[in-house]
């Protein structure tokens, strides 16, 4: 990828933002801040994709959400790397609050459920934290980190909402058009900051 910028501008921050492998809640469960499913097989296999993924260049670190499936992808990756994992609360799952857990087909028949779907930036979890939050505090981890470590690569491994919410913030995008786009398990989104502001670069590739 071919960066130009003005010399009397400090380089760009770029950020890869991996959503985790599949785990065994995948597909059925809600997980949220309650999963302690590992990795499956496929899982690990999607992790050591992105180890190897030819874009990965010059890595300087590997933030991850605590959660246990975002810190068993970027352990695979950074053991591949020689890199350290640093847990990063920031980037953590949203918190669904009482739906944490919960399967889908319940999930389903709750009517809050569906109005969450419809309008991201107005409806709220029970209990636990708006989609706007979540965006604020991932966007807040990424600009921090930016202007500690101007011109760094940093992966970030995090989750599928948050990925998206910070895409379309950063995209200048309504929080109700989340739906309007995927972020597949060991998927890379890249997003590149500086004083002017953040861009978007890449948007769900997932490593061949």
């Amino acid at each position: 990828m071919l960066m130009l910028s003005s010399s009397r501008e400090p380089p760009l921050t770029c950020f890869h933002l991996i959503r985790h492998g599949m785990h065994g809640e995948y597909g059925r469960l809600l997980s949220g801040r309650a999963g302690m499913s590992p990795l499956t097989a496929r899982g690990r296999v999607q992790a050591a994709g992105v180890a190897a993924w030819r874009g990965l260049h010059a890595i300087d670190a590997i933030h991850a959400s605590p959660r246990r499936r975002t810190v068993e992808t970027a352990s695979i990756i950074a053991q591949a790397l020689g890199l350290e994992v640093v847990i990063a609360p920031d980037l953590d799952e949203v918190d669904f609050g009482s739906w944490n857990g919960r399967s889908f087909p319940e999930l389903e028949q709750d009517p809050r459920w569906r109005d969450w779907n419809r309008s991201r930036s107005t409806s709220a979890t029970p209990g636990g934290e708006t989609m706007g939050g979540a965006v604020a505090r991932t966007v807040r981890h990424l600009e921090t980190v930016a202007r500690e470590n101007t011109g760094a690569t940093i992966l970030c491994v995090t989750h599928c909402d948050i990925i998206r919410g910070t895409i379309a913030h950063y995209l200048g995008l309504s929080l109700d058009n989340l739906l309007r786009f995927e972020v597949d398990p060991g998927s890379i989104s890249t997003i590149l900051l500086g004083s002017a502001g953040g861009s978007v670069t890449r948007l769900n590739e997932v490593p061949a």
